[in-house]
């Protein structure tokens, strides 16, 4: 099996890439060749290695000469750094992942895709649950992005084209305290900061809800996405990654419970209205259809923690 990951050296990316290189089969089926592609990265021995721009003829011609089965499509500019350049998250987001597709569909070996769609599609002021019927309006153009994508790969599905799974990735910890353009960047750096014992401000209210889930879980679904039996019938060929729904208040008690309780007096609130209303108000979750095909949440807080820390095996 030939398997191409695009976005490899991006933090997801990486995670998936180390799961990979640790048990380097999906399904059974042994990984032959594992590509990676990102603008630049490193690789280890009988890797291959695809830089460049993935709207570059040169870069898709490498991916064409692959000749992938499996692809995990991750590549993207984050939701905050795409709204401040519209122009770089379009040519990425948007015109990168359509040019991929369009390079895929051409093999004629009509690969499986996985990609990495994002819960950025469901927009705010959502009703409680959240349903496979929710009404999709997106609040920002990485949002509006990731839904024309959607859309694009259950085309290429429906026409035989391509084996197309999206999954609506959750807000994913714990980052590197970076940022990375990501305006969901505190829900990793209060996990950072509250196993350091550092003070930590954070910019939504105690009982503000996020879906919550740890990187590692994430590669773990990934993987499954890739070898799942997709019914005929679903057509939409999109499904929510499974989440855990966590208040500000359930994680820093979490922490507190796990680092020692003086956690509590580490952390102040000063609420930014904008960030709230995107990340702070985050009803249920139907996610039964992807429960169904075997997709998983961290399964409670604690595991949450540990595996976003790296603290579990």
């Amino acid at each position: 099996m030939r398997v191409l990951v695009t976005g490899a050296a991006g933090y997801v990316g990486a995670t998936l890439v180390d799961a990979m290189r640790a048990r380097p089969e999906l399904g059974g089926r042994r990984i032959e060749t594992l590509a990676l592609a990102d603008r630049s990265l490193d690789v280890v021995q009988g890797e291959t290695a695809i830089t460049g721009d993935l709207t570059e003829a040169a870069t898709l011609q490498q991916v064409a000469e692959f000749k992938p089965d499996v692809v995990f499509h991750l590549a993207a500019v984050p939701g905050g750094a795409s709204e401040a350049n519209y122009v770089l998250g379009r040519r990425v987001n948007l015109d990168a992942t359509l040019a991929l597709f369009e390079t895929l569909a051409q093999s004629g070996r009509r690969p499986v895709v996985v990609y990495a769609s994002s819960i950025a599609v469901y927009g705010t002021q959502l009703p409680d649950p959240v349903t496979p019927s929710t009404p999709l309006r997106p609040p920002l153009t990485y949002g509006a992005h990731k839904l024309a994508c959607e859309v694009l790969l259950a085309d290429f599905s429906r026409r035989g084209l391509l084996d197309g799974r999206a999954v609506r990735l959750p807000g994913i910890v714990a980052r590197p305290r970076s940022g990375a353009g990501l305006t969901s960047a505190f829900m990793s750096d209060a996990l950072h900061a509250l196993r350091r014992g550092e003070a930590f401000t954070c910019p939504v209210g105690p009982e503000a809800t996020a879906w919550w889930m740890s990187a590692r879980r994430c590669a773990d679904n990934l993987l499954h996405a890739a070898m799942m039996d997709v019914p005929e019938a679903d057509t939409a060929r999109t499904w929510p990654l499974p989440v855990l729904r966590l208040s500000m208040r359930e994680v820093i008690n979490t922490c507190a419970r796990l680092y020692g309780a003086d956690r509590h007096e580490l952390v102040g609130f000063r609420p930014i209205p904008d960030v709230e209303a995107v990340f702070g108000r985050y009803p249920r979750l139907d996610d039964a259809s992807s429960r169904a095909l075997g997709l998983r949440d961290d399964g409670s807080a604690d595991a949450l923690v540990r595996r976003a820390l790296d603290e579990t095996q």
